[in-house]
C-alpha cells in the first residue's frame, strides 16, 4: 500500500502545482528544531499506543525525549497526550506483559536506570539503582524478570567492580593506555577494555529489580548488544522466560576485520555456558525472534564473511534439531526489524525498496512477500493482533505515527507533531525518475523543485551523492542530508541511486565493490545528463556536487576525473586516500571486502580508484568538512583534501568540528554546517559568479 501522510497531502503540492503564497521556505533552523516521532509501541491488547518524541531546546543546544500515549479506542480524535512528566527524559519504552504499566529508561537520577509508570494516573518510579548505567532492557514474557545490558570489564564479577575500576582509572596520575590488539577505537570512542554484556535481574515483590543481576553472556568476549549501534533487537526472551538468545561477535583478535556474529542460547539464570547456535555460518547472524511455542527461532543471516552490505536473508531454525532453512530465497531484498504475525504464519520486515523504505509481510510457508506499507520511509513499527502501528515519512513530511490493520488497510494518522510549524512551511515538490545507467541498466533518482518554483525559470542545482556506499538517498526526511533545506535555499535537487545502492536487488548492491570510481561515476554522469534533459528547470551551468563519507570520496574522485562537471564541490568526511584508509579506519572488514584484501595483499586495488593520485587535475572550488571524533574516516583525510586543494591553488575552505564525529549532530553545529554549505553553493552558482575573481 502506497501511503502519503495527512500532513503531506495538506502541505505538499503536486509537482506542477503552484506553491502557497504565504508560506516560508524550509531551512536548517526549522530542521533541527522539529519534534521527532519514533518508536511506536502498542500495549498487549492493542488499545494504547506509545510514541517517543524528541524535543529540542535550541538555545541550550540539546535535545530531550519523552513518552506520549494515545487510547486508540477513544471516540475523540485528540492527538496523543504526554505520558511521562515533562523534564523527566524517557525513552526505550515497553509495556509490562499485563499492559498495566510502562517500563522505560531515564537518567533523571544521574545515570540511565529502569523506571516504571502505571498506565493510569500513576507517578514514575525508579525500579533499578545500579552502580552502572543501564544500556538496554527487555522484560521477560511472564513479567518476573528483566534482561539488562551494561558496559563492564568482563573479568569483573560484580557491577560494583567495574565502577570501582573506572573510579580508580579516573584518579590515576598516568594517562597512557597499552593495547595488544584491535579495536583501539570505534566510531567516535577510544576503547578502555569494557564490553556490553547481557544480564538478567529478578523483580522482587515490590517490583524492584534485583541488586546483583546474573550475567547470561558470561564467557563471551563480544559486545551484547553490538557496538556502536546495536540495541535490544540483538537479543530476545524465549516464550517460557527461562532462556534468551542473543547475537555476539566473539572472534578474538579478528574483531576489526570480521563480520561473524553468531546467535547464542543462554539460561536466564546465568548458569552454564551459552550455546552457539549458528557456528557453521562465518557471516552475520542476528535479529532473533522466537515462535510462540518456543520451538523455532527466526532470524536474519548473511552468507559472505566480511561483507557488511550482504543480503540479510530470513531464516528459520528448528531448535530441537538445529536444522535451518531460508524462508524466502527468491525475495531479493535485505530484511530488517523482523516481527511475527499474530498467528505465526508470516514475518513482517522492513527493507530498502526502489528508493523507498517499505514494510513487507513474508509468508513463512511459501516465502511470498507482500508490500504492506510503501511509497516513502517506514521507521519503527509494532504489531499486536490485527493492529499495526508505525511511523512514516517522505521527502516533504517528517515522521508521524500511524495505525492500521495488519494488512496495511484503514491507515490513520495518530500524531500531528509540528503541525503549526509545517503549515507555514513551503516545501519543494519532488518526483522519482529513472534512466539508463552503466551497461544500459535502469538506475533511479529523485529530483526536488526549489521552494517557490516558477514555471519557465531555471534554478541552480544541488547534486547530492549518498554515502555507504551501499546506501540510498531515498524518499525520506533526512536530518543531516535533507533535500528540502536546499530547496528552501532556492536550489533544485538531484539525487541518483547509482550502482551499489540498496533496494534494487543484491546484484545491484554488490556491483560497486572493487569499482568505487567506475560504475557509480558513469551513473552519476548519465543521471545528471538525463535529469537535465527531462527537467528544463535545472540549470546545468550552475550546479554543485556534494556528499558525505563515500559521497565525499566521490566528490574527491569527481575533482580529478570529472573536473568540468560542476561549479563547486562539498566534501564532507570523505576519503581522499583509499590506501591509508585501508590502514587507519577502524572497521577493517569494510575496506578489505571492498578491495578484495588488505592494502598489503591488494595494493593495486586500493590505488585503482584513489582520488589522491589525481590531485594534479583538481580545479573545481571545494569546501571540505570534517569532525575530529570521526574514526570511520579520520580527520586527516579531510585535512589532506584541504591541503591538496590549497597547494594546487584551488579555491577552498575547511570547516572543522572538534566535537563531532562522522555526523554533525549538535543543533547549533548543524545550523552552522548548513549555513556554510549553502553560502558556498550560492557563491559559486550565482548568476554573476564568473564575472570577477572570487575571494578565498
Amino acid at each position: 500500500m502506497a501511503l502519503r501522510s495527512l500532513l503531506t497531502l495538506l502541505l505538499a503540492p503536486a509537482l506542477l502545482a503552484p506553491a502557497a503564497v504565504d508560506a516560508k521556505p524550509f531551512d536548517a533552523r526549522d530542521l533541527v528544531t522539529l519534534d521527532r516521532v519514533s518508536a511506536p509501541t502498542l500495549s498487549p491488547d492493542g488499545r494504547h499506543l506509545l510514541v517517543t518524541i524528541r524535543e529540542v531546546d535550541f538555545e541550550a543546544n540539546k535535545a530531550s525525549t519523552g513518552l506520549w500515549i494515545r487510547d486508540l479506542y477513544a471516540r475523540d480524535v485528540a492527538p496523543p497526550r504526554r505520558f511521562t512528566p515533562e523534564g523527566l527524559g524517557a525513552g526505550s519504552a515497553a509495556f509490562s506483559p499485563d499492559g498495566r504499566a510502562v517500563y522505560f529508561l531515564s537518567s533523571k537520577s544521574g545515570s540511565s536506570q529502569l523506571w516504571k509508570q502505571a498506565l493510569g494516573a500513576g507517578e514514575p518510579v525508579q525500579v533499578s539503582d545500579y552502580p552502572l548505567p543501564v544500556g538496554t532492557f527487555k522484560v521477560s514474557p511472564d513479567g518476573s524478570a528483566v534482561a539488562l545490558s551494561f558496559e563492564v570489564f568482563t573479568d569483573c564479577g560484580t557491577l560494583a567492580c567495574t565502577k570501582q575500576r573506572l573510579d580508580a582509572n579516573a584518579d590515576a596520575k598516568t594517562s597512557g593506555v597499552l593495547y595488544e590488539g584491535l579495536f583501539v577505537r570505534h566510531w567516535d570512542t577510544w576503547k578502555d577494555g569494557r564490553r556490553n554484556q547481557l544480564f538478567v535481574a529478578r523483580f522482587d515483590d515490590e517490583g524492584m529489580a534485583g541488586s546483583e543481576p546474573a550475567r547470561v553472556s558470561a564467557g563471551i568476549e563480544g559486545d551484547v548488544p553490538a557496538k556502536p549501534f546495536g540495541g535490544k533487537d540483538d537479543y530476545t526472551w524465549a516464550p517460557d522466560s527461562q532462556s534468551l538468545v542473543f547475537a555476539a561477535k566473539a572472534v578474538g583478535r579478528e574483531e576489526a576485520w570480521s563480520t561473524d556474529f553468531d546467535l547464542y542460547h543462554a539460561r536466564a539464570s546465568g548458569s552454564g555456558a551459552p550455546k552457539n547456535l549458528t557456528e557453521a555460518n562465518s557471516a552475520l547472524d542476528g535479529g532473533p525472534v522466537f515462535s510462540a511455542d518456543g520451538k523455532t527461532l527466526y532470524y536474519r543471516a548473511m552468507k559472505h564473511p566480511g561483507f557488511e552490505a550482504d543480503r540479510l536473508a530470513l531464516m528459520a531454525m528448528d531448535l530441537a534439531s538445529g536444522k535451518t532453512r531460508e524462508i524466502a530465497p527468491d525475495w531479493d531484498r535485505s530484511a530488517s526489524n523482523i516481527t511475527l504475525s499474530a498467528d505465526g504464519s508470516a514475518i513482517y520486515a522492513t527493507t530498502n525498496d526502489v528508493g523507498t523504505y517499505a514494510l513487507y509481510k513474508v509468508d513463512i510457508a511459501s516465502g511470498k512477500a507482500e508490500k504492506i506499507v510503501g511509497g516513502g520511509t517506514v521507521g519503527g513499527y509494532d504489531l499486536v493482533g490485527d493492529t499495526l502501528a508505525y511511523t512514516f515519512e517522505d521527502l516533504d513530511s517528517p515522521a508521524q505515527a500511524f495505525v492500521a490493520r495488519a494488512d496495511g488497510s484503514r491507515a490513520r494518522q495518530v500524531t500531528v507533531q509540528n503541525a503549526e510549524v509545517l503549515e507555514n512551511i513551503q516545501f519543494g515538490a519532488y518526483e522519482q525518475f529513472n534512466f539508463k545507467g552503466w551497461n544500459d541498466e535502469t538506475v533511479h533518482g529523485y529530483v526536488v523543485k526549489p521552494a517557490g518554483f516558477e514555471e519557465g525559470k531555471q534554478y541552480p542545482v544541488a547534486f547530492l551523492i549518498h554515502g555507504g556506499p551501499q546506501g540510498s538517498f531515498g524518499n525520506n526526511f533526512h536530518y543531516r542530508w535533507n533535500a528540502q533545506t536546499y530547496a528552501g535555499a532556492g536550489f533544485a535537487v538531484v539525487m541518483i541511486d547509482f550502482h551499489g545502492s540498496t533496494g534494487y536487488g543484491q546484484a545491484f548492491t554488490d556491483s560497486i565493490s572493487g569499482d568505487w570510481g567506475g560504475k557509480p561515476l558513469e551513473d552519476l554522469q548519465k543521471g545528471w545528463a538525463a535529469a537535465q534533459e527531462k527537467y528544463s528547470f535545472l540549470d546545468g551551468e550552475r550546479a554543485c556536487a556534494l556528499g558525505g563519507s563515500y559521497g565525499g570520496y566521490m566528490v574527491a574522485w569527481i575533482a580529478g576525473n570529472w573536473p568540468d562537471g560542476f561549479d563547486c564541490l562539498v566534501n564532507h568526511a570523505g576519503v581522499v586516500d583509499t590506501r591509508i584508509m585501508g590502514f587507519n579506519t577502524e572497521e577493517l572488514w569494510f575496506t578489505e571486502w571492498e578491495n578484495g584484501g588488505s592494502p598489503v595483499q591488494k595494493p593495486e586495488a586500493y590505488e585503482q580508484f584513489n582520488p589522491i593520485r589525481h590531485v594534479d587535475k583538481w580545479k573545481t572550488p571545494m569546501l571540505v568538512i570534517h569532525g575530529q571524533l570521526d574514526y570511520r574516516v579520520l580527520v586527516e583525510q579531510g585535512l589532506a583534501a584541504f591541503s591538496a586543494a590549497q597547494r594546487q591553488g584551488v579555491p577552498s575552505q575547511l570547516l572543522y568540528f572538534p566535537d563531532e564525529n562522522h555526523w554533525i549532530l549538535k543543533p547549533h553545529n548543524s545550523v552552522l554546517w548548513h549555513d556554510t554549505v549553502n553560502a558556498w553553493l550560492k557563491r559559486w552558482t550565482a548568476e554573476d559568479a564568473g564575472m570577477e575573481p572570487a575571494k578565498d
